[in-house]
């Protein structure tokens, strides 16, 4: 008999994580776990230490290190189109960008590389990168452009359309939509292969679960806007459209779409190796 071990469950600390765990935090559904929150880079740094054993990871550090995990299925932060959440602050257009200086933000490793893919294959524009810390305030003198993700974006989003600084503003989901015609998956839901191999029934069980969760939290976004908009003071109107934006599914289109995401960053070099999709194959109908 396979004893039930205490599970440490990263969440990402950023309000389009809400739908799929409100309803835990809520006690709506049980769930005997440790849950561990934190920015998008520093969960997938403790998954990856192997001090998480489920959490939602950046889907291209999924493509980094495949051999260690599964996909759950059925989950994804995903969009088509426009994302609401990730944008790129520019002086100047997009194309116009070639040979400056672009601030990326420390808190996302899918964004960057959906950036350095749209520049090389999309926008054909060759420019130099600085890592900097997430929010406005951290944009160098020097930089003509800043990538910034998450709430840090959208508050930053409100800030400069009302103060009209850096107002050319590049939604990245869009232009990727444009350049490819498919959706793109920024994150994903992974389970360490050690312990998915070790605990079979307490995977698939919290698979499940999290899905049950998925679904409560879409059937109650009114509630979690309220919540949202308490936590990050963004207007309810903006709050309402993005979570109309932000899809949770991870169906085969879903699928298609992040292979062909790992295809331009094996392209671009940001990969060393192609990438296959290991799912975890518990059912959930």
């Amino acid at each position: 008999m396979v004893l039930m071990t205490k599970l440490r469950l990263g969440q990402v600390d950023y309000i389009n994580c809400m739908p799929v765990y409100q309803a835990i935090e809520e006690r709506q559904l049980p769930l005997k776990a440790e849950l561990i929150k934190g920015l998008p880079v520093q969960l997938n740094k403790l998954f990856l230490a192997g001090e998480l054993d489920i959490t939602p990871i950046s889907s291209i550090e999924y493509a980094r290190h495949a051999d260690q995990c599964y996909i759950l299925p059925n989950l994804s932060i995903s969009a088509d189109g426009e994302v609401g959440s990730i944008f790129l602050f520019s002086r100047l257009p997009v194309t116009e960008l070639e040979g400056k200086l672009i601030a990326l933000t420390s808190s996302s490793a899918t964004a960057v590389t959906l950036l350095k893919i749209l520049f090389e294959h999309y926008y054909h524009v060759a420019a130099e990168y600085i890592t900097v810390e997430p929010g406005f305030e951290h944009l160098p003198a020097n930089a003509d452009a800043l990538l910034l993700i998450g709430d840090a974006a959208m508050l930053a989003n409100q800030q400069i359309k009302n103060e009209k600084l850096l107002d050319i503003i590049t939604d990245l989901g869009a232009a990727w939509k444009q350049f490819t015609n498919k959706k793109m998956v920024y994150a994903i839901w992974v389970v360490r292969r050690q312990f998915a191999d070790a605990h079979p029934a307490q995977v698939t069980a919290i698979a499940e679960t999290l899905y049950q969760s998925k679904l409560w939290g879409l059937k109650n976004l009114p509630a979690l806007i309220e919540i949202a908009g308490r936590k990050t003071e963004l207007p309810q109107n903006i709050l309402v459209e993005y979570f109309k934006t932000i899809e949770y599914g991870f169906d085969p289109e879903h699928q298609r779409a992040l292979q062909t995401f790992y295809d331009y960053a094996y392209k671009s070099g940001l990969l060393e190796d192609r990438v296959r999709l290991n799912i975890w194959s518990g059912k959930i109908d």
